[in-house]
């Protein structure tokens, strides 16, 4: 499991680089023909692997309800985030990929609840639920990569 680690760690950079090089009015913005921002993107993948791992397994989450339904599946950037919240986001990627990567060590990850994930694959274990996670992130910076070149 630890490249899958790596990897997620990687890529998490890659997502923190943005909110260093853009500015607040940048992340916050949603070119013409986008339904998010970058900063919804990022967020999302946070929340997204929080539900994926901890919520499936029972799990109690490291980000708040209000995060959750600001940024989980289905939802769309309706407010500006503000310097404060880039903040929180940063931090997040990089405690929540720690705190997991520790659980996992610790193997508290005994139950987990099947999810079919919206490519139709159904996750049956943590360990799948981290693998998808790597991709479906990986989703989310094309989407970054491509909203980067519309602003």
């Amino acid at each position: 499991m630890n490249w899958t680690f790596d990897v997620c760690l990687k890529n998490r950079k890659l997502l923190e680089s943005f909110l260093d090089r853009f500015t607040i009015d940048e992340l916050n913005k949603i070119p013409d023909g986008f339904n998010n921002n970058i900063f919804w993107n990022i967020a999302h993948t946070i929340v997204t692997q929080q539900l994926l791992v901890y919520r499936n397994s029972n799990l109690p989450m490291f980000v708040s309800d209000d995060l959750v339904e600001k940024y989980k599946k289905g939802t769309k950037a309706e407010h500006e985030a503000s310097q404060e919240e880039v903040e929180e986001i940063r931090s997040l990627l990089f405690t929540t990929l720690a705190k997991i990567s520790e659980d996992y060590s610790n193997g508290i990850f005994n139950n987990y609840n099947e999810y079919t994930v919206s490519t139709k694959s159904t996750l049956t274990n943590v360990k799948e639920a981290l693998e998808f996670n790597n991709f479906h992130e990986g989703i989310h910076l094309g989407y970054i990569l491509a909203l980067k070149k519309s602003l």
